[in-house]
C-alpha cells in the first residue's frame, strides 16, 4: 500500500512539474490532451509536406504521454492554442509546434511547425498571418 501510494505521489509530481510552463499548468494539459484532433489533424498535415517526410519521415500518431511531456497554452477562453508537444517520425524525432484558434469544433490552424535537432532546422507546414 505504501509502495502504491509512493508511486502515485511521484506520478503526480513529474506531471506537475512538467506543466510548470503553462500559463494554466495543469488545466491547460487537460484540456490539450481531451483534443485529439487538434494534433492529429497538424500532423496529417505534416505528413503531406514533402520536406518533413524526407527530414522526419512519416509521422507517427501522438501518444498520450507526450501531450504530458509536452508545453500548451490555451487562451482567450480556450479559442486559442500555442501547442509544443513530441513527435516519433521514421527517420527521426522532433517537436510539433501548433498555434490555432478554434472556430465552433473546428481548429483554424495559423502556423504549423516542426523543429529537428542535429541539425537544428525548423520545418514550416502552415504559415498563416
Amino acid at each position: 500500500m505504501w509502495l502504491l501510494l509512493g508511486v502515485l505521489s511521484a506520478i503526480f509530481i513529474v506531471i506537475v512539474a512538467l506543466n510548470s510552463n503553462s500559463k494554466n499548468g495543469l488545466s491547460d494539459t487537460i484540456t490539450a490532451f481531451k483534443e485529439n484532433s487538434l494534433y492529429q489533424k497538424a500532423i496529417d498535415h505534416a505528413n503531406k509536406n514533402p520536406e518533413v517526410i524526407q527530414t522526419i519521415g512519416k509521422i507517427s500518431p501522438v501518444d498520450k504521454l507526450a501531450i504530458l511531456e509536452g508545453n500548451s497554452s490555451y487562451s482567450n477562453n480556450n479559442k486559442s492554442v500555442d501547442l509544443s508537444i513530441r513527435v516519433n517520425g521514421d527517420i527521426k524525432n522532433g517537436k510539433l509546434e501548433i498555434h490555432a484558434d478554434r472556430n465552433g469544433s473546428d481548429w483554424n490552424y495559423k502556423k504549423i511547425f516542426i523543429r529537428t535537432k542535429n541539425p537544428h532546422k525548423e520545418i514550416i507546414v502552415i504559415n498563416k498571418p
